[in-house]
Order: C-alpha cells, then structure tokens, then sequence
C-alpha cells in the first residue's frame, strides 16, 4: 500500500510550494482546520494521520517500527517522497515538531523551512546538565502506567489540562474526544516514544530556517523549553503567542497563522 493511502493524506490548496502539516499526539489531520487552510492560497497544503489515528490504515501497524520516533519520521519521509516535495515547508505540532526536525535533518532537499509549534526535545529534568524539561522520570512512568491502565479516565483528565483553555471547555471536550479515539495499545507506544526520547543532540544537526511557536503558560512545554530551542537550532526564531495551553492552532488560530505569514 503506497504511504498516501496508508496515512489518508489529503492536498489541497495551489500549485507549487507545498506545506507538510503534522499532528501530535492522540490527534488526527482535521486539528489543523483553523491553520491550514489560511495557507491555500499561496501553497500546496498536505496533511496526513499517522497510523492509528484519523483515516489511517490502523492494520499497518507495526509496534517494532514505532517503539521510537524514528518509525514516525520515515512514514513522513515516504509520504514526502511520493508527492515529490522540494523545498518545502514542514509544520509541526508537538511531537510532530521533533519529527520535523528529524526527517529535515535526514532529507534537507525535501523540507527547507520548519515550523515547531510547542516543542520539546526532552521532557525528562536533567539535573546534571542543568537541562529542564518539567518532568521527572518518575512523572513520566506514572503519566504512562495511568495511560495503560485506564485510557478513557487518562484522556478525561489529561486532556483539558494539556489544553489549558477552562474558559472554553468546549476546547478541551474535543481534544478529549480525539484521545479517545486512538487505539489504546498505539496510544501507549506512542506516549512511551514521545516521552522517553532525547532530541537534543540532534537540534543543532537542523539546517532548515526554523520558526518556533511557544504558548506563555504550557504545562508540556514551558517558555525556556522554546527558549532552549532557539538557542540550539542554528537559524531559528522563536515567538511567545500571547495564548495558553499546548494547542494555540486550536485555541489562537488567528496568532499562528499571523506568526507563520511572517515567518514564510
């Protein structure tokens, strides 16, 4: 089965330039429909689910290939490859924006420009580094067990919280919806990559120009977390949204997609 119909990917928008979007985790393609679409005019636009999610083909699953980020970085790769992209712009949510600057590193020619909307290359403190990524180990086992033991009460309470929009608990309804959607079993494999991986070594091998896209209060990804981005991907820029929560392509729409045009 070609990576195409494997990821239900979908393109719209104009000739030429094509923009990549990619969703993070417990989400499917239709989370960019505030962002992506404000791009049509000017780009081919190009969004996708990974396995697991959306439309994807949930029979091609391999939990081998997906014990780590690397799995998820090749499925872009091949769906990069297929459409032929050049030079084209990559915009990622979350752990989709690490899965970015991986597949930019691995194929330069296909993503020249790169998007990190909240990222984080390590969510785990590194007391002997000094590095902050606002969990411990032991915050990250217990998140993981939980999410093993009982996904719906997990999504029921993660989900608001990551967020972060209580006066619109509209918002977190919907991203409670999209977790519990996910098949639990890819759901834990994907958290377990998602939080155990360390990406900061990698940060400075990107050579893609890189917009960052960090939210004033985030309780995955705090400021300094951008902050620390920037300082590390060698042509990179950061920008604080005035908005809160881990998913301002949902919550401040108008704000990414102003940081993006700029940016593009």
């Amino acid at each position: 089965m070609s990576a195409l119909k494997r990821h239900n990917v979908k393109t719209t928008g104009a000739d030429g330039r094509q923009m990549m979007f990619a969703h993070g985790f417990g989400c499917d393609q239709t989370m960019w429909r505030l962002v992506a679409p404000g791009f049509e005019t000017n780009f081919g636009v190009v969004t996708f689910d990974y396995l697991g999610a959306g439309g994807s083909d949930k029979s091609a699953y391999d939990r081998d290939r997906y014990a780590s980020l690397a799995g998820y970085v090749s499925d872009v790769v091949e769906i990069g490859r297929e459409l032929d992209l050049r030079d084209a712009v990559f915009v990622g949510h979350s752990a989709s924006a690490m899965i970015g600057a991986l597949a930019a590193i691995r194929e330069p020619d296909m993503f020249s420009d790169l998007v990190m909307v909240c990222p984080s290359p390590r969510y785990v403190d590194g007391p002997d580094t000094g590095h902050r990524g606002g969990f411990s180990q032991g915050d990250i086992d217990n998140l993981i067990r939980s999410l093993e033991e009982n996904p719906l009460a997990w999504s029921a309470s993660m989900a608001p919280a990551i967020m972060g929009t209580p006066k619109d608990p509209m918002l977190g309804a919907e991203l409670t919806e999209s977790f519990c959607r996910l098949d639990p079993r890819i759901a834990r494999d994907f958290a377990r990559a998602i939080f155990n991986a360390d990406n900061r070594a990698d940060l400075p091998n990107v050579t893609a120009r890189t917009l960052i896209l960090q939210c004033r209060q985030d309780i995955l990804a705090e400021v300094s977390v951008g902050e620390y981005v920037r300082d590390m991907v060698p042509d990179s820029s950061l920008v604080v949204l005035d908005a809160t929560g881990h998913c301002p392509h949902l919550s401040a729409p108008d704000q990414v997609v102003a940081a993006m045009r700029g940016f593009l």
